[in-house]
């Protein structure tokens, strides 16, 4: 007589890392309180001068830029910031008395520091030590604690060994930066834009130009723009010393230092970045930053940082383009941070003689694409 085998039993394994649900809803709770608060950055019209003797039917082309330094840590990275943590909180990596640890060039870690300070919990920041000491006492400021080392390529590896040695959560901005953000919508960076722009004569931009830095903000503009159908082409700005234009034109790899333009260089293509959406690369040097910066500050009172300046000459650039081919549009990029971050470094005409960086030069070209529309560097 044959026996009937016996129903094996389900293995029930419960997580070896349980979640405080009540903690969980409380945390996010607080983020989305923060974004409620930030409501939005102002979009700010540049539009560029049309001489007298153009005539009326000179293109009309006009540069917008999304001030991002008005969020209540002062860049754009606190949209970042605010992601990265939901993204931890919500995939179990982040509860209650976790250590977050982060690689950063400061940006985004006095953002990070900030949030971390509002969920309770201690942070870490793993950073260059040429790093401004201005970004070094925000983050302290903020509660947070600098890790500094020599090479800056050992951010990555020194930030991950701490906080598997603490038991934390390395954030890795580098790697995240793309997943964390919703790009299809949410009211992330790239729908705002296009919200702001929806009453201006020309609401559709001809050209989004903003940095590489993690890659976040370049991925989720352009999967939006595709996502959306809009014809509007990305370009992005790339400084001296950064991998990211090389990779993208398909060169060997020079040994990339990273930037002098803090914020938006690095000395390698990071994981976020997404060169599939981008259209077009410019690399601007890194004097030209500097004074495309001191220009937005001089005529329109606007004291940014200098990836801002990197931004901001790449558009001028783009809108003298438009201008020789008889074209009207608009343009928009990004305020990124302000300018007090970095008393010790562009703002210093000593650091910027030491460097062998001449901003004059640069200056009259910025000068005279904005008076008169036509490029001459």
């Amino acid at each position: 007589m044959t026996r009937t085998p016996s129903p094996a039993p389900i293995r029930d394994v419960p997580t070896m890392r349980p979640i405080d649900r009540a903690w969980v809803h409380a945390a996010v709770q607080a983020l989305t309180a923060d974004a409620n608060r930030s409501a939005d950055t102002h979009l700010l019209r540049l539009p560029l001068p049309v001489p007298a003797e153009s005539g009326a039917s000179a293109p009309q082309v006009t540069v917008y830029l999304k001030d991002e330094s008005t969020h209540p840590t002062g860049s754009l990275k606190h949209r970042l910031a605010r992601s990265l943590f939901l993204y931890g909180i919500c995939n179990g990596l982040i509860g209650p008395g976790t250590t977050i640890v982060e690689a950063s060039s400061g940006s985004t870690a006095i953002s990070e520091a900030h949030v971390a300070a509002m969920l309770g919990l201690p942070f870490v920041a793993v950073m260059a030590r040429t790093t401004s000491p201005e970004k070094v006492a925000l983050i302290e400021r903020e509660g947070g604690r600098a890790h500094l080392v020599d090479d800056p390529g050992e951010v990555y590896d020194v930030a991950r060994r701490l906080a598997a040695e603490c038991d934390g959560h390395y954030l890795d901005q580098f790697t995240n930066a793309a997943r964390a953000t919703d790009w299809r919508g949410n009211n992330n960076i790239a729908e705002s834009i296009f919200t702001q722009l929806a009453l201006e004569p020309h609401p559709v931009p001809e050209w989004i130009v903003v940095g590489a830095g993690t890659g976040g903000t370049s991925a989720t503009i352009g999967r939006y723009l595709r996502y959306r159908g809009y014809d509007t082409a990305l370009a992005v700005v790339d400084p001296e010393g950064s991998a990211f234009l090389p990779a993208f034109a398909g060169e060997e790899a020079p040994s990339a230092r990273g930037s002098r333009i803090e914020g938006i260089g690095r000395p390698r293509v990071e994981p976020s970045f997404e060169p599939g959406v981008v259209d077009r690369m410019l690399g601007i040097p890194d004097a030209a930053s500097v004074a495309a910066m001191r220009f937005l500050a001089a005529r329109f009172g606007r004291r940014s940082g200098p990836s801002t300046g990197t931004n901001l000459y790449g558009a001028l650039y783009l809108a003298c383009e438009l201008v020789a081919a008889g074209r009207s549009g608009s343009i928009v990029s990004l305020v990124c941070d302000g300018t007090e971050r970095y008393d010790a470094s562009v703002n210093d005409d000593a650091w910027l003689a030491a460097q062998g960086l001449d901003p004059a030069p640069y200056a009259d070209i910025v000068e005279r694409a904005w008076a008169t529309g036509v490029w001459g560097g």
